[in-house]
């Protein structure tokens, strides 16, 4: 595994962990992680593995408040500013590539709230886009869905407490310029099936080639 580095960003905390493993001449792939955990869950692990098997490049950073040792994020503003300092990062060290940002749960609706507010990547994965809080669709986090432009997917389990009812993320997805839904059948919130136990590492590489048919596809 390639050794973590720090990457600058506009914040009191001055610069964010990261990993950097690129694979020559690949497009890169961003990833955040989910709300409790960091760049080093295996999920994450795994998922970035199989995308370098398939030649992208992949760039997996922590946001400050885990860096920082605490649980639970900061303000939406520092996570978004984070993915600013991330994406201009990547560009410096790739400058021809194009640059995908993803992210487990909150990584991925903090990309979208970042890529609405005008940075610029070429595509976004949400991996478990959290549409609510559970057992609470009242409270949607869907505001912001339609002013983003490059294609977005949204890999959804069927099973996933954070998008129930179906019908609601559905109605989300219509809303956007460009994006789409690839449902994990019988997947939860982390695409862990009922009856089916897997290491997290094993899931995260799963869902690789879902990722890397969309990937490849947007122009």
């Amino acid at each position: 595994m390639a050794e973590p580095l720090q990457i600058p960003v506009d914040l009191p905390a001055g610069s964010v962990s990261a990993v950097w493993e690129p694979v020559d001449g690949g497009d890169v792939v961003v990833i955040a992680h989910g709300a409790g955990t960091g760049r080093d869950h295996p999920f994450l692990l795994g998922l970035a593995g199989a995308l370098r098997a398939e030649g992208f490049s992949t760039l997996r950073f922590n946001f400050p408040y885990v860096d920082a040792g605490r649980r639970m994020p900061g303000p939406a503003a520092q996570s978004i500013t984070t993915w600013r300092g991330v994406v201009a990062w990547v560009r410096v060290q790739a400058p021809a590539a194009r640059v995908f940002a993803s992210g487990r749960s909150y990584g991925g609706r903090m990309a979208s709230m970042a890529v609405a507010n005008g940075l610029d990547v070429d595509a976004l994965v949400y991996l478990g886009y959290p549409l609510h809080p559970p057992g609470r669709p009242e409270k949607p986090r869907v505001e912001h869905l339609p002013a983003i432009v490059p294609p977005q997917l949204f890999v959804s389990g069927t099973n996933d407490p954070f998008i129930q009812p179906h019908a609601q993320l559905e109605e989300a997805v219509a809303s956007c310029q460009d994006a789409r839904i690839e449902w994990v059948e019988g997947g939860g919130h982390s695409f862990e099936v009922k009856g089916r136990k897997r290491p997290a590492s094993e899931i995260g590489a799963a869902l690789a080639p879902l990722v890397t048919e969309f990937l490849t596809a947007v122009r």
